[in-house]
């Protein structure tokens, strides 16, 4: 190799730049009344959201979703007295999906292992099933929370 030779940074590339574009990134989200109804609207919404973006309806995948979507709405309508309203998103990009339910109850749950009720378990571990998490934070626009699940979509 010659003083002054350049060589690119992979062997048999071109040296020329790439163009980098973003990915795309779908997200719908749903406000629905806190009460005893809004767990199925709530499936219902979720389960049409799925098919759009290439959810197969019945797959083990999307039934881990819509029981993680039940929970999370179960959850508000039982300890969320003061939420009049639960707003459940679903957002897909860069091969994850994202599950939120945003309440206006401050309280944050207890996500240590000890901490969980039974519900949350089993969300906690079906998103682990999908290589993803559970997670809660306080929401910005109002004094309440943001209940997060991040699955990666199966190929």
């Amino acid at each position: 190799m010659g003083a002054g030779r350049f060589l690119p940074w992979r062997r048999g590339r071109s040296g020329s730049a790439v163009e980098h574009t973003r990915p795309e990134v779908r997200r719908h989200v749903v406000s629905l009344a806190v009460e005893p109804g809004a767990v199925p609207r709530a499936r219902e919404v979720a389960a049409a959201r799925l098919a759009q973006v290439g959810v197969e309806p019945r797959s083990a995948f999307a039934d881990a979703v819509l029981l993680v979507v039940s929970e999370l709405v179960t959850n508000v309508v039982r300890h969320a007295h003061d939420s009049p309203v639960a707003e459940v998103g679903i957002t897909v990009g860069s091969g994850q999906l994202v599950v939120s339910v945003d309440d206006a109850d401050p309280r944050l749950p207890d996500l240590s292992s000890r901490g969980m009720g039974a519900g949350l378990r089993t969300v906690s571990e079906l998103a682990a099933e999908y290589d993803g998490e559970l997670s809660v934070e306080p929401t910005i626009a109002h004094k309440g929370k943001v209940m997060l699940v991040r699955f990666r979509i199966p190929a």
